[in-house]
């Protein structure tokens, strides 16, 4: 053949042309046709290949092949079809048309059988949603009685449950129309035999001409199988077999969603937060392996109250393990605190029986926090921190019981730790001030000193006082850097006074100060420096240690209570009579002043005859506590020591102490906390009135 062709060659020549190649790869033998004869014999068994185009589109639409698998639609033509024109019969074709038109034939019997023996069930829809063709495939996968042929004219969405919800529905309907390019779903299909299946359903358009879309369907129940099973090991701890962290808080975040509660149920939540007491000696002692099984039976039992509980009522309270020993009980649709109380105590009461665990006998506790709330308003977040904060309270109020959230208290704990984390930083700020309350002689009513009472200017809670702050310094250790600014600023300004009033008697100051400042600092070292520093006399300072800290006393603060003592500095017990009251160990101690306690003056308010009897105005005095208080004055008075009086109030209260010998007093009938400007006006009164 020429490198051009003005059309297609004639059929007796591409015959006669290949027998030539043929022959002239192998030598012709005697007697061998020629190749005009064997080409007079090759035509007839052509043409019965050369037939009109083969018309499909009555059973597929042409260009279906474009959207089918890969798998499927490698080796099947662009169109399927090509009708005859209108009025002309078929045009014989001979040559290499003859061979494409056998080739069409082919594939297009090829196609059919593929469709019909696909592994993917598939069908072909019409404009209307109707089932124009479908394989035997999605017939079975449906479980309908007939082949694919018996699904035609069926309503497809009806087949595979596409019409089951609005969104499904109308994007069905938009790939339909041609507006959107595929649809993927998922679907639970009801099989005739009584079985559901998880299907697959995708929805593809065909080109435009077609005017139909393809579905297949893939069965995925297996897969969904597998993604459950994984899902449940996923969300489920595997010692208890309980719903985990991840799942509770799943649980927890539906339910306080709107549409969870606003339609029906009580729109409130409630929570049981246990963890037990003591888990951690089960595991060092007896190893992981028994506390595990523990943790198990815990389980078990926490798992039987919650069905016992949800019993004649709509929901039964999930149960969760959160982690290491901690449970948690979540009651939806609670009926109030009554309801989360009885809870409580049958979880209670169920592990207070002792767990036999393979031979070994085991007794356990647990402490429980409970929240009961609206549902509105409450996040997952807040209502587990007010949780967990209740768990803390009835862990620190005893173990072994169930506490309520408290907002009263709780608001007092978010106080507590707003100042604990602003301690530190306000003392170099400057937010402390002090106060001086007068220590007057009880016999002459004569100012003899004052003690210094530190107050915190706070910016967002206002004036506090020492117990609001002071066991929180104590607990983090500012106490140390904050003791220390209060006794230097207390003799700073008690050598002022005495600067400024050379005159007047010079004034004691007293000031508190912490065991932990003796064992966290270098106390003797820190009062040498102030004294030295503001020029301030030993005998002008006090200071005052509380009982329990004093009475215990050993080694190095003992020493140092010593030291002080040698330097002149005063030693005042506060509070005496609350703490241990060691007499003994009283006389070996470096103590200069005994401090009643106030709950020991309350008791002489009135004199004999001064209160009101029979209405209930006012309690008469008791005998025994003027001869307790006469006994530690007396004793104190051997040993040495003065005697002041706290929170003497009335004139009553100090004319018996005055009476039993107390040398001074300290309260309101005398002088509230004062700023130093009013010491400095008492003591030139004091000084104006001296001959």
């Amino acid at each position: 053949m020429s490198g051009t062709s003005d059309g297609p060659a004639p059929t007796a020549d591409l015959v006669r042309s290949a027998v030539t190649e043929s022959d002239f790869a192998t030598p012709p033998r005697a007697g061998t046709p020629s190749p005009e004869e064997r080409a007079r014999r090759v035509e007839p068994l052509v043409d019965p290949l050369i037939d009109p185009p083969v018309d499909l589109s009555a059973e597929l639409p042409v260009g279906l092949s474009a959207e089918f698998p890969v798998g499927l639609a490698a080796g099947l033509p662009a169109r399927l079809s090509a009708p005859a024109a209108a009025g002309k019969p078929a045009r014989a074709e001979t040559g290499t048309a003859a061979g494409k038109a056998a080739g069409k034939g082919d594939e297009a019997r090829t196609f059919r059988a593929t469709f019909a023996a696909a592994p993917l069930a598939m069908a072909v829809v019409d404009r209307e949603g109707r089932i124009v063709t479908a394989n035997d495939t999605l017939a079975a996968l449906l479980g309908a009685a007939s082949d694919g042929n018996g699904l035609a004219g069926r309503i497809a969405a009806d087949l595979v449950d596409l019409a089951s919800d609005a969104r499904t529905w109308h994007a069905y309907r938009e790939v339909l129309r041609g507006r959107q390019a595929r649809l993927r779903c998922t679907r639970r299909l009801k099989h005739p035999d009584g079985h559901s299946l998880w299907a697959q359903v995708t929805v593809s358009p065909l080109p435009e001409e077609e005017r139909a879309v393809l579905i297949s369907v893939s069965d995925i129940s297996g897969r969904r199988e597998l993604q459950a099973r994984l899902r449940h090991l996923q969300m489920h701890d595997p010692v208890t077999r309980l719903p985990n962290r991840t799942l509770f808080f799943e649980r927890l975040s539906a339910a306080l969603e709107a549409e969870a509660y606003e339609e029906s149920g009580t729109g409130r939540i409630g929570l049981c937060y246990l963890d037990l007491d003591g888990f951690k000696a089960v595991n060092d002692t007896l190893g992981h392996r028994v506390g595990d099984r523990l943790l198990a039976a815990v389980a078990e039992r926490l798992t039987r109250c919650a069905n016992e509980a949800g019993y004649a009522r709509t929901a039964t309270p999930l149960v969760a393990r959160l982690g290491g020993d901690e449970f948690a009980l979540l009651v939806e649709d609670s009926t109030g605190t009554e309801q989360l109380a009885d809870l409580a105590d049958s979880v209670l009461k169920s592990l207070q029986v002792p767990f036999d665990l393979s031979g070994q006998r085991l007794s356990v506790s647990a402490s429980i926090g409970v929240v009961e709330r609206h549902a509105a308003g409450t996040t997952a977040t807040g209502l587990m921190q007010a949780a967990d904060t209740t768990l803390y309270w009835a862990k620190a109020d005893g173990k072994s019981r169930w506490t309520l959230f408290d907002p009263e208290r709780n608001a007092h704990r978010m106080t507590r730790q707003a100042l604990s984390s602003t301690l530190r930083p306000a003392v170099e700020r400057g937010e402390f001030a002090l106060e001086y309350q007068p220590l007057v002689g009880m016999e002459d009513g004569v100012l003899h000193g004052v003690e210094a009472l530190v107050r915190w200017n706070h910016p967002q809670f206002g004036t506090l006082t020492p117990n609001r702050f002071i066991g929180l310094a104590e607990e983090d250790g500012s106490i140390v850097q904050l003791g220390r600014w209060v006794l230097a600023t207390a003799c700073r300004q008690a050598r002022r006074w005495q600067l400024d009033h050379p005159d007047a008697e010079p004034v004691l100051v007293s000031v508190n100060v912490a065991v932990r400042q003796v064992w966290d600092s270098d106390l003797v070292s820190d009062v040498a420096a102030i004294l030295a520093e503001t020029g301030l006399a030993p005998h002008l300072l006090q200071l005052e240690l509380t009982e329990s800290a004093v009475m215990g006393s050993a080694g190095r603060p003992l020493q140092a209570l010593q030291a002080l003592s040698d330097m002149g500095v005063g030693i005042a017990i506060d509070d005496f009579g609350t703490g241990y009251s060691n007499l003994a160990y009283l006389s070996r101690l470096p103590v200069s002043v005994l401090k009643l306690d106030g709950s020991f003056v309350r008791g002489f308010q009135y004199e004999s005859g001064d209160y009101e009897g029979g209405d209930g105005s006012a309690a008469p005095p008791n005998p025994a506590d003027e001869v307790v208080v006469e006994a530690m004055i007396q004793l104190a008075h051997r040993l040495g020591l003065t005697v002041t009086a706290e929170c003497v109030e009335t004139a009553g209260q100090a004319a018996r102490l005055r009476r039993i010998g107390c040398d001074t007093g300290q309260g309101w009938l005398y002088s509230r906390p004062v700023p130093p400007d009013r010491i400095s006006a008492l003591l030139a009164a004091a000084a104006c009135s001296q001959p």
